[in-house]
């Protein structure tokens, strides 16, 4: 099972409706579609609780991109647990974002099928490690 890291950037995602460009400022992801524009970044302290997101990745991250079902081990007990989801994948890793009210029942359920869960002071935008 993975190795994941709870991250200590809290998360928003937002979305732009039609052509709107993103707003000035660090973001983490933009992913444009017909709909508009998905924009993940910061959690700012005027972010609505509701909207807050927390995110976790697999700190063994390095698997390359043809390693199967990473992924699905992660969201698919948070599937069984109804704890919703939202991904965005690099290169690297999978950042998994999970409603921040439900952070308590993504950890129960992760841990309950097996994966090892670690409480980092990591931010998503921190360098890389060497």
């Amino acid at each position: 099972m993975l190795r994941l890291g709870v991250l200590s950037t809290v998360f928003v995602v937002e979305r732009l409706a039609g052509t709107r460009e993103p707003p000035a400022g660090a973001w983490h992801a933009l992913v444009r579609a017909p709909e508009g524009l998905t924009v993940v970044r910061d959690a700012g302290a005027e972010t609505a609780a509701e909207d807050r997101w927390t995110g976790l990745y697999d700190v063994d991250a390095g698997h390359g991109l043809d390693t199967p079902g990473l992924l699905a081990s992660v969201v698919g007990p948070l599937a069984e647990a109804e704890v919703p989801v939202f991904v965005v994948s690099t290169y690297d890793a999978d950042l998994v974002l999970v409603p921040a009210r439900r952070t308590d029942d993504m950890v129960v359920a992760l841990e309950a099928a097996g994966h090892e869960l670690v409480r980092a002071d990591t931010r998503w935008d921190a360098p890389a490690r060497s």
